[in-house]
C-alpha cells in the first residue's frame, strides 16, 4: 500500500501515541466523540476543554498543527452548511455584526462547527498516528464482521491499482487525440468507464483465484500481535476519561 491514502494521512513516528495498539486508540476515539456530541451546546467552556485535550494528544504524538489543519479541509461542506443555518432557521432573531440572524440557527451553527471540528481533529490524529493496515487489524480485534474488514482491506489495497489503470486509459485516449471539451465527448468517457469496470472485475476474479490457490478460506491471517497490556489500556483511557469528566462538569453546571 504505497502512495495512496496512507501516504497522505499517516505521519510516521515513534511517539507514545504511535505505539499504542490500534484497537485501544479506536475505543478512545469513540469515547471522546460520544462525550463531545452529548455535551450541551451552551457549555462553551467544555468545548474549549475538549480542544485542549486534543492539543495535548497532538503534542504527545508530535503531530504539527499545520499537518492537522491541512487535513481538516474535509470539513468544508459542513462549515458551509453551518454558516447558512443562522439565515434559514426560524425563531427569535438577534443582530450580529449588523446582520439579523436566527438565535436558534446561530446556536445550531455553533453546535455543528464545534462538535464537527473536534470530531474531525480527533479522526485526523488517529489517522496520523496509526497505519491503515493497523486500523483494520484494530477493527478486527474489536470483533467487526470479518467480511467487512476484508472488503475495506481490498478497497485500500487496490484503490491505487484502479487509479493507476484510469491514468493509463486517460493517457491512451489523449495519445489518440481525444480531448473532453463538452458533452459531445460523453459517450467516449462512458465507454472508458465501462471498460474500467470490466478490467477491475476481471482483476478481482484473478486475485480471488490466486488467493484460493494459496489456501484462502474466507478469513485473513493475523500476522501481527496487537494485544494490549494494562498500561497501554490505561494510557488510551486517559483521553476518554478526561472527556467524560468535562462532560459531567458541563451537565452539572
Amino acid at each position: 500500500m504505497t502512495g495512496g491514502p496512507e501516504h497522505r494521512l499517516f505521519r510516521p513516528g515513534d511517539s507514545p501515541v504511535h505505539r499504542l495498539p490500534p484497537h485501544c486508540k479506536l475505543l478512545a476515539l469513540i469515547g471522546f466523540v460520544l462525550a463531545t456530541v452529548s455535551t450541551p451546546r451552551e457549555a462553551y467552556w467544555a468545548f474549549g476543554a475538549y480542544a485542549a485535550l486534543l492539543a495535548v494528544v497532538a503534542a504527545v504524538a508530535r503531530v504539527p498543527a499545520g499537518f492537522v489543519l491541512r487535513r481538516m479541509l474535509v470539513e468544508t461542506p459542513f462549515v458551509l452548511f453551518a454558516l447558512l443555518l443562522p439565515f434559514v432557521a426560524d425563531g427569535p432573531t438577534v443582530e450580529v455584526l449588523g446582520l439579523t440572524v436566527s438565535h436558534d440557527g446561530l446556536l445550531g451553527a455553533w453546535n455543528v462547527l464545534a462538535k464537527g471540528t473536534l470530531g474531525v481533529v480527533a479522526g485526523v490524529l488517529l489517522a496520523a498516528t496509526t497505519e491503515l493496515r493497523a486500523l483494520l487489524l484494530g477493527l478486527q480485534k474489536l470483533r467487526m464482521p470479518p467480511l467487512l474488514v476484508q472488503i475495506m482491506s481490498f478497497m485500500l489495497r487496490y484503490g491505487g491499482v484502479i487509479t493507476a489503470e484510469m491514468g493509463r486509459m486517460r493517457i491512451a485516449r489523449e495519445s489518440r487525440g481525444f480531448v473532453a471539451r463538452d458533452l459531445r465527448q460523453t459517450p467516449a468517457v462512458a465507454k472508458s468507464a465501462g471498460a474500467l469496470f470490466i478490467r477491475s472485475y476481471e482483476r478481482g476474479e484473478r486475485v480471488h483465484l490466486a488467493m484460493l490457490s494459496r489456501g484462502y478460506t474466507g478469513t485473513m491471517p493475523i500476522l501481527v500481535d496487537t494485544r494490549a497490556s494494562a498500561a497501554q489500556w490505561a494510557a488510551a483511557a486517559t483521553l476518554p476519561a478526561a472527556a467524560l469528566a468535562v462532560w459531567a462538569g458541563a451537565l452539572l453546571r
